[in-house]
């Protein structure tokens, strides 16, 4: 005869094997597939079916005898407005939309936002030109004197943030704060590169080899997975499916130089207010490498934010937030 005891206890170990079955399940779902969806196809290298999170404007522009457009996201504040613009720049394999988040929390304070998908990538462009950072600089001035916009805080997110340091250094007239988003090529001092001739890659790619790079680079940026961060596997496998695949590889080879100018020599130089805040997870040595950097700059911040990797604005977008502002607000 059972006890009312013996009952407790077989129930209890009953729903422990249950609640761990399914956190097993759970888990497992949020384990990427081994191998790319069958239901993923083509996306087109200038993401004409990529649905950004506000309307997409256009700058047209002739380069080296070519005319190109660069985008871009105009976002007018939703608060009572301050009179101030920040510019947002994407990371290398990233592109404006993914800065959603910030985007909504800076308009909600009061501030315009123009979000800049860089030429060759995103929706812009993809011209076969010499690219540099001068290049790149000169293609947000120009949306910025389009729109009689004088003078911006300049953010940036990975080599986004190397970008937005370097249009400081260039416009230092037109730059008001500087804030970089887990920055990359920190410790790139003197020891220069050798050059290397662009490539369109392998004729015929090896797609299950595209698959497992892209989803091992995602992973690695993230601290803790979530599934909606296959999106940017996604986009960038079907990539691979497209035809114009090794036209992007080319523009992307011939960008490749763009974090060659070390920031022991221009750093010194750049005397506004300046935020570099990250995930502190990004990488071996990382926060000791941010710490090293921000000491160059002659007003410069630093803020980590524990347990969150390489994208702290997909991964902490409250924390982000919140110190982008309290470091904008504070030095106005």
């Amino acid at each position: 005869m059972h006890t009312a005891k013996t009952f407790k206890r077989r129930l209890a170990v009953l729903l422990t094997t249950s609640t761990l079955l399914l956190s097993a399940q759970a888990f497992a779902q949020n384990e990427p597939p081994a191998t790319p969806p069958a239901d993923w196809g083509p996306v087109s290298i200038n993401l004409e079916e990529i649905k950004y999170p506000y309307p997409v404007s256009f700058l047209h522009r002739e380069l080296y005898g070519q005319d190109v457009r660069i985008a871009y996201m105009d976002v007018m504040p939703t608060g009572q407005p301050n009179g101030m613009t920040v510019v947002l720049l994407h990371g290398s394999s990233y592109y404006g939309f993914y800065w959603e988040h910030t985007i909504k929390a800076l308009s909600e304070s009061g501030y315009r936002t123009i979000t800049i998908d860089r030429l060759g990538w995103g929706k812009s462009s993809k011209p076969i030109i010499p690219y540099d950072v001068n290049l790149h600089a000169s293609n947000v001035n120009a949306i910025l004197e389009k729109h009689g916009i004088e003078k911006v805080v300049i953010a940036g997110h990975s080599l986004g943030g190397r970008l937005a340091s370097n249009f400081a250094h260039i416009y230092p007239e037109k730059t008001s704060h500087l804030i970089m988003v887990n920055p990359i090529a920190l410790n790139d001092s003197d020891r220069g590169r050798a050059w290397s001739e662009p490539s369109p890659g392998d004729a015929e790619p090896d797609l299950q080899a595209v698959y497992e790079q892209n989803l091992r680079q995602e992973q690695n940026r993230i601290v803790d997975w979530k599934p909606e961060y296959m999106e940017h596997v996604r986009i960038r496998y079907g990539f691979a499916l497209s035809g114009e695949y090794h036209r992007l590889n080319l523009v992307r080879s011939m960008n490749s130089g763009l974090t060659a100018q070390p920031v022991d020599a221009y750093w010194p130089k750049i005397n506004v207010p300046a935020l570099l805040i990250g995930g502190a997870e990004d990488g071996p040595n990382y926060p000791d490498a941010t710490q090293r950097a921000v000491d160059l700059l002659p007003k410069g911040e630093l803020y980590m934010i524990p347990n969150v990797g390489h994208n702290p604005h997909l991964e902490s977008p409250d924390i982000l937030n919140r110190e982008i502002l309290r470091f904008i607000d504070g030095n106005t």
